[in-house]
């Protein structure tokens, strides 16, 4: 997927340099436009993704498709970080490198009702990452995973591998407490509906 570069309008930009030379021309001003964050290379030492540039290009993405918003949750980020340095560390792409997403979706805290799991290796930027999860039919169907409303995304540098980064993003929706009218017994089981890759299973 190619993104447009983001370039200040003429005026904006002749502005910028009018105000620096009201000011004294004290220092130089930089008014070259910055790339957006989400084209951040992520393949040196201590590069890192930002989560909340993701939680904005997955949000748009979603809202495109007449689907709700997702925001980052602290437990799911944690979560996705120690999967992404535990594929690092193995230097191999695969869900249960650092445990089953089950069992690690359990040992996260978060208590999800629905949840999904995206990884990749290679992506330098979060923008190929997107794209690359975008254009497989399985991962898309997770960014795309009706009801989910939080996210973590975590990333992991490893220069001696031929990948050099190793992606991991989560998708999930808060368990609902069904709510008792009458004192009855609770009608739904407390399962939780993980998706790996587009295959469903109960935890």
């Amino acid at each position: 997927m190619t993104f447009p570069s983001r370039r200040l309008p003429p005026l904006l930009a002749a502005l910028t340099v009018a105000a620096a030379v009201l000011a004294g021309c004290s220092e130089t001003v930089d008014t070259t436009p910055k790339s957006p964050v989400f084209y951040n290379r992520i393949d040196s030492a201590g590069a890192t993704v930002d989560p909340q540039a993701a939680a904005s290009l997955i949000s748009g993405y979603r809202m495109n498709k007449g689907l709700g918003t997702v925001t980052v949750d602290p437990l799911l980020n944690k979560m996705a970080a120690d999967q992404a340095r535990a594929m690092a560390k193995a230097d191999k792409v695969n869900h249960d490198v650092g445990g089953s997403f089950q069992r690690r979706l359990a040992a996260s805290g978060f208590d999800a009702g629905i949840a999904a799991e995206n990884v990749g290796a290679g992506y330098r930027t979060l923008a190929e990452a997107f794209s690359g999860w975008r254009d497989s039919p399985h991962h898309n169907a997770n960014m795309l995973k009706p009801g989910v409303t939080k996210i973590g995304i975590g990333t992991a540098y490893a220069p001696n591998s031929k990948y050099k980064v190793y992606w991991s993003l989560v998708l999930a929706k808060p368990y609902e407490r069904p709510t008792v009218v009458g004192g009855g017994p609770l009608p739904a089981d407390g399962s939780t509906v993980v998706s790996i890759g587009g295959a469903v299973v109960n935890r």
